[in-house]
């Protein structure tokens, strides 16, 4: 992250992740005017540690539908009522939620436009699977720089998708709720 941030990197406001205890510290230090989003898909995958495996279903979809609320508000108040429902048939589980989802609420910061791409980290995991799936094609390199033009190009093709799709994160949605927040704070 230090070498993104020495190569030019600036202006990150936010950043989503999985819950690395390192990788949440570079953020802090590098990135320290970044909100940070911890990915709720991983967040319910480490839920399941807190469940028998004989657990009710439907007690963690309702714990994903808490990401689908229109605001923070709404999603803390169903997550009170999750809360209460939930808490006498897995106390371990409710408590784990109490303590850390609030790490996985950031996104709603954001224009509401947004919150369904930036509240989990399969943004990134999409062009991971699309770098491993063209690089498996290729197989061999003739030599590193081989490769990393290919990467780099993808990058370069989802870069360019992302800015044009204005359907998939418009930039412009945030850049009004900036200046919203503005006027509201003079």
């Amino acid at each position: 992250m230090l070498g993104l941030k020495k190569r030019g990197l600036s202006g990150v406001e936010f950043v989503a992740s999985d819950d690395h205890a390192g990788l949440k510290k570079a953020i802090g230090e590098v990135l320290p005017e970044a909100a940070w989003q911890r990915c709720y898909v991983h967040f319910l995958r480490n839920a399941l540690d807190y469940l028998p495996r004989k657990a009710d279903d439907d007690c963690l979809q309702e714990l994903r539908w808490m990401y689908d609320r229109r605001d923070l508000q709404e999603a803390q108040r169903d997550l009170a009522a999750w809360i209460t429902k939930w808490q006498g048939k897995y106390p371990k589980l409710v408590d784990w939620v109490e303590g850390n989802i609030a790490e996985t609420l950031t996104f709603y910061r954001l224009p509401r436009a947004h919150h369904k791409r930036l509240k989990s980290t399969n943004m990134l995991e999409r062009l991971n699977e699309e770098i491993k799936r063209r690089t498996r094609i290729v197989r061999i390199f003739p030599n590193e720089a081989a490769c990393l033009r290919l990467v780099r190009a993808l990058c370069s093709e989802t870069h360019e998708t992302w800015l044009e799709d204005s359907r998939y994160l418009n930039m412009a949605l945030l850049a009004e709720q900036k200046k919203d927040f503005l006027r509201a704070a003079a």
